[in-house]
């Protein structure tokens, strides 16, 4: 919004407020006319103040939506891969964590992600979490898992992704979310079918968004205790089980474990289904607002106390990555306080 020079916008609505009643003399032609001015000035000074309340509590929805007054989007990693950038940060901000010296015991942590679009639709919206494992130095991992492997300062690790969606979204991205008039306030009104789920690595879901264009935002690492990790690794083994299919509303499904969507897969490592979102419908619960709900489950439900060693910024730690057709291009759709650009 333009500001307005405060000397010409008094002259302009000196003269607006008098019209033609000023004569070439600039005094006044009538007797009457100071009156009615005082009168008119009565009216428009409510006006004016009423546009002033308005503009001082709106205009930060206003910045926050139309992606005004936001730090300048990192275009320094712009050519390297969406996936790489990600695992880069999370290298970047775990190793403070490990400090120097030789570590003699197993770390935990845990990465939480969401992506959306920029008109927030919940078919191209997700939320999604990563659980690692970093080993002391000189030990070996045994047996295989199922997990990703690699190493890390000379260090063995192991990580998963709970990314749960549909089986075959990766060539089937059409998800039904709410069919049928009212379906989004009742959910036996809501006619989109039940199906088989699956869970996406890491790389498989950042591809998923990739293709989309959406922004992605990633809180963490954060480091937990063991008992959250196997946690993970049970909530994993449920899901990769058979005996769970996917919905998106779920709500007349999770109570008998016969399908949860993405949120409720990750949500609550030792509850399968927390409640959010309007009147505990999920309404609105999907993407950073899906995620931002998980840490709260985490973070200040006292169940989940004690597995989080780290403190948790919901706000604060949120960093983004926001799709640019090209390097240092404007109007990218940015939801974060901080955040890179990637284009593939």
């Amino acid at each position: 919004m333009n500001r307005i020079n405060n000397t010409d916008g008094g002259a302009a609505r000196r003269t607006w407020l008098t019209g033609g009643l000023v004569n070439k003399e600039s005094k006044w032609s009538l007797p009457s006319v100071r009156g009615l001015q005082q009168k008119i000035n009565r009216r428009v000074k409510p006006l004016a103040v009423w546009l002033a309340t308005c503009a001082l509590l709106f205009s930060p929805c206003v910045a926050v939506h139309g992606e005004l007054l936001k730090p300048d989007v990192d275009f320094s990693n712009y050519h390297v891969p969406l996936y790489e950038q990600i695992v880069n940060r999370i290298k970047a901000k775990g190793a403070p964590r490990l400090g120097k010296g030789k570590n003699t015991r197993d770390r935990y942590f845990i990465v939480a992600f969401a992506y959306q679009d920029r008109w927030h639709t919940p078919q191209h919206s997700h939320s999604f979490i990563s659980v690692i494992h970093l080993l002391p130095e000189g030990k070996k991992l045994g047996p295989t898992s199922g997990f990703r492997r690699g190493k890390f300062r000379g260090r063995d690790f192991e990580a998963f992704t709970i990314s749960w969606v549909p089986h075959d979204f990766d060539t089937t991205p059409n998800l039904c979310v709410f069919d049928g008039f009212g379906s989004r306030l009742f959910a036996t009104r809501n006619k989109c079918p039940i199906i088989v789920g699956r869970n996406f690595t890491l790389a498989e879901t950042l591809k998923l968004a990739v293709n989309n264009k959406n922004a992605v935002g990633m809180w963490g690492p954060y480091e937990v205790r063991k008992e959250a990790f196997d946690l993970g690794v049970k909530r994993m083994r449920l899901l990769d089980g058979g005996t769970i299919r996917y919905r998106a509303d779920d709500r007349l499904y999770r109570k008998d474990r016969v399908a949860i969507n993405c949120f409720h897969a990750m949500a609550g490592l030792d509850q399968l289904y927390p409640i959010g979102g309007l009147c505990g419908t999920g309404f609105k619960m999907w993407g950073i607002n899906g995620t931002k709900r998980v840490l709260i489950e985490y973070t200040h439900v006292a169940r989940d106390k004690g597995l989080l060693l780290d403190p948790v910024n919901i706000n604060k730690d949120l960093y983004g990555f926001v799709y640019a057709p090209e390097r240092n291009s404007h109007g990218a759709y940015n939801p974060f306080p901080n955040a890179s650009a990637y284009h593939q």
